[in-house]
């Protein structure tokens, strides 16, 4: 089934479609949440949400946009760092501590089945490091600021010049 079909059939409310979407990017997903939150219980717990969310607004998918891989990767990421935040502030409020940023550089996304790994190994070493930071790691904008010590609006601007360069780098190694 092609990226096509598999979009017409989910806004079609095709049920094969949806276990086609599930068999074939579960574990995609839940290896980029499972790498944000670092916990089984509660990666598997956002992985649902993050169907449910894919279900629910399969509508305002749009193609021209991106892939619907990166739109899915978009909502599992959001969603693990919306869930690791709020456990967070849990924390915060239960200890009275600062909070942790709290992920495991042991669990790793398998990125090379994907071809990403190569793509980013195009990019110079201080766009890699923003991309890492931002879409592996799950920092926010404002945490790459505070943890790089540079501007906010710089952080912004080296993650869409490195997004650019991926998506220039795509192109180019598959049309």
């Amino acid at each position: 089934m092609n990226t096509e079909q598999l979009t017409t059939g989910l806004r079609g409310r095709d049920s094969e479609a949806y276990a086609y979407l599930y068999d074939n990017y579960s574990a995609a997903l839940y290896g980029v949440i499972k790498r944000i939150l670092d916990d089984d219980a509660e990666s598997e717990d956002i992985l649902q949400d993050v169907f449910v969310k894919i279900w629910q607004k399969i509508g305002s998918y749009q193609p021209e946009k991106g892939s619907l891989y990166t739109w899915m990767l978009n909502i599992a990421r959001n969603s693990s760092i919306d869930r690791l935040r709020q456990r967070t502030r849990r924390q915060t409020i239960q200890t009275e501590q600062e909070p942790v940023y709290n992920a495991n550089p042991q669990t790793q996304l398998n990125i090379e089945t994907i071809g990403v790994r190569q793509m980013l190994n195009e990019l110079n070493p201080d766009l890699r490091e923003m991309i890492d930071l931002h879409y592996f790691s799950g920092m926010t904008h404002q945490e790459i600021s505070d943890h790089k010590q540079m501007p906010l609006g710089t952080v912004k601007t080296k993650l869409r010049t490195a997004m650019q360069r991926l998506k220039n780098i795509f192109i180019s190694l598959f049309f």
